[in-house]
């Protein structure tokens, strides 16, 4: 193997409070980089760089790690357009909606579902997202939901079984059997392909006992647990995932203190997803109030057709800015290391050696471009495990 370093980086984000400046960014100045194989193996300043094979010169340019978008749904066919469209002339935005994506995706071949997800890892790479989770959810039959599962195990070992996205039409009048499906034979058929278990804890989904019942059997199975919690409404979500132990608690928009003092006091993550707010004209989630609970929070697209159709962890780092009470050192840090915490991970979401060598070298001197440019291509090459993809 070859060492590659890359030198003369304006503000290096390590994410590592024992480097640099001792925030938790560990911000480096005058900062390189060194590439060994797939791992870092030193960072600090570019005049004490040791030796390598290779050199390149980031010319004065930030260098941040890869993004970590621990939320997405990419397995689906179709769009929604015409429901966007509704939306933003006024109607609003409803969990039944789902249903429309649910007959595209079983209506699709297995090449074009894998195509699609091969397509927005792509767009999703082009922007600095090395790292992504996705989830099942658009089939919902045993089926489907196992297929799905299947094809989003060729692109990443983040997947997530959604059976529990909402009932399935099939079960329009038996909501009860629905769940007994997803708690039985799917779960047994879908269970060897996933490394998750999540439930749209909502209203118009699964109320907080079948929530329970579903994400206890996934674990039961070996999948740990992630929710969609109080995206729409106030409800259950949050108490039931730091009470189960969930990696993450996703969405987080209508919140008692109730709910944010259990975020501040346990292990789960609240995953912030800022997307799906812009996309439905909705209530921005308050990330200041959680930050100052002492809560985990990350930052993620819930990149999907009908409600968050964005692949952009940058566009979501301006929006966390701009209308979420973040600081541009938070969002940063909330889209790399957060999502790596919501996804239970130690080797990225960071530049420290030993770390995976995901880097995001970015066509500004600092990373608060990102919220202070909102909508321009800032990306200027990204190294996924100690290749050069972009």
């Amino acid at each position: 193997m070859t060492t590659t370093a890359v030198t003369h980086i304006a503000s290096l984000v390590t994410n590592d409070p024992s480097l640099g400046n001792g925030t938790p960014l560990g911000l480096i100045q005058d900062a390189a980089v060194v590439i060994d194989g797939d791992r870092i193996v030193w960072t600090g300043e570019s005049s004490k760089a040791p030796a390598t094979d290779n050199v390149l010169d980031a010319a004065g340019r930030a260098v941040v790690p890869g993004f970590v978008d621990s939320h997405s749904h990419l397995v689906f066919a179709g769009d929604r357009t015409q429901e966007f469209n509704a939306r933003m002339s006024g109607q609003p935005y409803r969990a039944g909606g789902i249903r429309t994506t649910v007959a595209a995706t079983r209506a699709a071949s297995d090449e074009e579902l894998s195509a699609n997800v091969a397509r927005y890892l792509a767009e999703a790479l082009r922007q600095g997202t090395t790292t992504f989770e996705t989830k099942s959810g658009y089939g919902l039959t045993v089926e489907d939901e196992a297929r799905a599962l299947r094809i989003a195990s060729r692109h990443t070992d983040e997947v997530t079984y959604l059976g529990a996205h909402i009932v399935s039409p099939d079960y329009a009048d038996d909501p009860a059997g629905y769940v007994d499906l997803v708690t039985g034979p799917m779960l047994e058929a879908c269970a060897p392909h996933a490394r998750w278990i999540d439930v749209f804890c909502e209203q118009g989904a699964f109320d907080g006992d079948q929530a329970r019942a579903i994400l206890t059997a996934g674990r039961a199975k070996g999948l740990h647990p992630r929710i969609h919690a109080n995206q729409l409404t106030y409800g259950p979500g949050v108490q039931l995932a730091v009470e189960l132990d969930a990696a993450s608690a996703d969405h987080c928009t209508h919140l008692t203190d109730a709910d944010v003092d259990a975020l501040g006091q346990g292990d789960t993550v609240a995953t912030l997803l800022p997307g799906a707010e812009f996309s439905t004209r909705a209530t921005w989630p308050d990330a200041r109030r959680l930050l100052d609970a002492g809560a985990t929070v990350a930052l993620s697209t819930d990149c999907n057709p009908g409600s968050s159709f964005t692949s952009s962890v940058p566009f979501c780092i301006a929006l966390a800015v701009r209308d979420m009470g973040m600081t541009p050192d938070e969002a940063i840090w909330s889209a790399t290391a957060g999502g790596a915490a919501a996804l239970r991970r130690t080797d990225i979401g960071r530049i420290t050696p030993g770390a995976r060598a995901d880097l995001v070298l970015l066509d500004a001197p600092s990373h608060v471009h990102l919220a202070y440019r909102p909508g321009v291509p800032l990306v200027s090459a990204v190294w996924r495990g100690g290749q050069r993809v972009v």
